[in-house]
């Protein structure tokens, strides 16, 4: 199943979000109240682009053969899977009164056509897939939904819905911001030292040939314990005390990511004839 939230308390995972927007050169965000955040991130995510591709008509040319020409306007396409599971949200004694489809339809509504200019004009609303600084928007093209497993008296408790965006058009790539969290320190763009286990600023400033200065370096880092570092810990060699940089001292380098999971974007062109 794809992955879900097993973060530490300190972490929250991004969710991935489909959201109606509006039309428009510059689509903004509508009807917030149909918002539908993933309850599992996908595993991975498939983006595809294609031309239209026509061989001309007429004889051949006399040296090889005529190229091809382009007849149509691109496509990009996004495919992804999601999971959605009652069980994992509901307590044992609620579990007779669920059905996963009430998670599922918050999805089926993005490819439910609408209303248009006119009453008998029927379109699906435009759809914006973001997760973290991926953002892709489009129609909703497709949505298959495969219900996995069920109640003992037969109600779907989980299912699996894969679903195709598109847009009519090959565009640049571009990355949605990501708001930094409140506090988050900034990072020195000089490189950092990594204080290996047992190490005090003394031991890594005189490894370097600085050893005369190590208060300074501990007192530009921030570091209340100079003799006692903890295992990771980054250190700007190059700080002094009267310097901008005084970041990085605090920072823990651990083995174990937070996150578990990931995505994974392939990209593949394929022009049809």
């Amino acid at each position: 199943m794809a992955n879900g939230d097993n973060l530490s308390n300190t972490q929250k995972l991004a969710k991935a979000k489909l959201q109606e927007i509006s039309t428009g050169k510059k689509p903004k965000t509508i009807n917030p109240d149909k918002d539908c955040e993933v309850q599992f991130n996908p595993e991975s995510l498939k983006v595809s682009f294609s031309n239209q591709i026509s061989k001309p008509d007429g004889a051949p040319a006399k040296k090889g053969k005529p190229p091809p020409q382009f007849v149509g306007q691109g496509t990009t396409k996004l495919s992804l899977q999601l999971w959605f599971d009652v069980t994992a949200l509901i307590p044992p004694e609620q579990k007779e009164e669920t059905d996963v489809r009430n998670l599922t339809k918050k999805v089926a509504y993005f490819i439910t056509p609408k209303p248009g200019e006119s009453a008998e004009k029927m379109i699906p609303p435009l759809v914006r897939f973001s997760w973290g600084s991926f953002q892709f928007d489009g129609i909703m093209e497709s949505m298959e939904e495969s219900l996995e497993f069920f109640s003992s008296d037969g109600r779907p408790l989980r299912a699996s819905v894969t679903i195709g965006l598109t847009q009519q058009e090959i565009t640049e790539v571009k990355f949605a911001d990501i708001p930094k969290p409140p506090g988050a320190p900034q990072l020195p763009t000089r490189p950092l030292t990594q204080a290996p286990a047992g190490s005090s600023v003394q031991k890594i400033a005189d490894s370097q040939g600085k050893g005369g200065n190590w208060q300074d370096i501990a007192a530009a880092n921030n570091i209340e314990n100079p003799r006692m570092l903890q295992p990771g810990q980054l250190l700007d060699m190059n700080a002094s005390v009267g310097g901008s940089v005084q970041a990085g001292a605090s920072f823990g380098v651990s083995g174990s990511a937070g996150v578990q999971g990931g995505v994974s974007v392939s990209g593949s062109v394929s022009i049809g004839g």
